[in-house]
């Protein structure tokens, strides 16, 4: 389906009905085919909608390099072009950066129920000091290439994480703001009742930034998902829709 959003057309999908609507927050550079089962398990027993924002999937990148803030004001905006007042969020990695800013932002006319945090993105770690020679170096790298910038690109994809090798430049940009921003500030000020389910094996947000969250946030419980990695709901999706089931009380139905 599509959806225009601040002229930008969203693809999204829309599953399943009742008195409920959830909306899932993709992970940065993932598309619907990762969150469908997710979202028809819960549509079981309510609304679900999955919109691919602003440079995933098929909906275009955003006017300029967008921060976790920018997204989460165009998820409302989302939610009121489609009538939506009242939603639970799942966010699966950076889609957690959003749920932190919806949730501790003021946006009129939505009111939030449940959250649910999937091996989530927010907390920045501390450099090492071989991260931090090579951040060094690579300022010293670019300023020297910026004349050649085909030599520049080609340094980029040798010493780029995957992510930034596979943007575009403007969602590179978008990238290095997501990133760099620590939302550890944030946390306190959740109020709505959140599920934290963490795969153990997480190697790109580790079970220690879950735990951050778990303490953080007021109103928090952690899962352990164990021996899963980053997508801890597709590694292991019954025990995952177990907990949820039972978070959102349609265990027994």
């Amino acid at each position: 389906m599509r959806a225009d959003v601040s002229g930008i057309p969203v693809n999204y999908l829309d599953l399943g009905s009742g008195p409920e609507t959830a909306v899932i927050l993709q992970g940065w550079g993932t598309n619907l085919s990762l969150y469908k089962a997710l979202g028809e398990h819960l549509a079981q027993h309510m609304r679900v909608l999955i919109p691919e924002l602003p440079g995933f999937g098929e909906t275009p990148e955003p006017p300029e390099p967008w921060e976790a803030a920018d997204y989460a004001a165009f998820t409302r905006e989302f939610l009121r072009v489609l009538g939506v007042e009242k939603t639970h969020l799942l966010g699966h990695s950076n889609g957690g950066r959003i749920i932190l800013c919806l949730s501790t932002s003021p946006h009129p006319g939505l009111e939030l129920g449940k959250l649910v945090f999937l091996d989530s993105a927010g907390v920045v770690p501390e450099k090492t000091a071989k991260q931090k020679r090579k951040q060094a170096l690579f300022k010293v790298v670019r300023t020297l290439l910026k004349p050649f910038p085909g030599l520049l690109e080609a340094y980029r994809q040798r010493h780029g994480s995957a992510d930034y090798r596979a943007a575009s430049p403007l969602m590179r940009q978008t990238l290095v703001k997501l990133v760099n921003k620590d939302l550890r500030e944030l946390m306190p000020r959740v109020k709505e009742p959140s599920l934290l389910i963490w795969g153990t094996a997480d190697a790109d947000t580790p079970l220690w930034m879950g735990k951050i969250f778990a303490e953080k946030i007021p109103d928090a419980g952690l899962v352990e998902v164990p021996g899963a990695g980053h997508y801890a709901y597709l590694e292991q999706p019954g025990f995952v829709y177990r907990v949820l089931d039972a978070y959102f009380g349609k265990a027994a139905e």
